[in-house]
């Protein structure tokens, strides 16, 4: 593994374990020609995904662009970072485990939405703001109306 500092390309590895989720193994090393210490993760990837954005391009699934959107939904809200990345692992082994070597940003989108809706409703509202385009007052109002409902109990109607 190269060092992030100097480019020392051997790096000796201090400490491995598993993370909290064992979804990936979290490594400490250290560079022998500067010494300087870093953090690296392995984890288990399926295959390769692509991915088709709304205006038909495709780019490779980036696992850190999904979790900066959700960290950036539940941004100042009191959800671990623990929670997210069981999220995002998550997401990434459900769109892998379809077999398909393409996904949509929008089952991509989809599964972020359903995720946040069970964690936190403002996170919910937030990533749906965006995802969705609010533009307007109204549209915050309209969406608001639509989660109330969903969070009615089945007999009060």
């Amino acid at each position: 593994m190269k060092c992030p500092f100097c480019g020392c390309n051997d790096t000796q590895v201090k400490d491995s374990r598993e993370t909290d989720d064992a979804t990936a193994i979290r490594r400490r090393r250290e560079c022998p020609e500067c010494g300087q210490r870093f953090t690296t993760f392995e984890r288990i990837q399926l295959r390769d995904l692509m991915v088709v954005k709304k205006n038909g391009e495709r780019v490779m699934f980036d696992r850190d662009k999904l979790a900066r959107s959700i960290y950036l939904a539940v941004r100042k809200r009191p959800i671990a970072a623990e929670r997210v990345e069981k999220i995002v692992s998550s997401i990434q082994r459900r769109l892998e485990s379809t077999g398909e070597t393409e996904v949509t940003s929008v089952q991509i989108g989809e599964l972020v939405m359903e995720a946040l809706a069970r964690l936190d409703h403002v996170a919910y509202i937030r990533f749906a703001s965006v995802y969705r385009d609010f533009r307007e007052p109204k549209d915050f109002e309209e969406f608001l109306v639509t989660l109330e409902q969903m969070a009615k109990p089945k007999g009060d109607e």
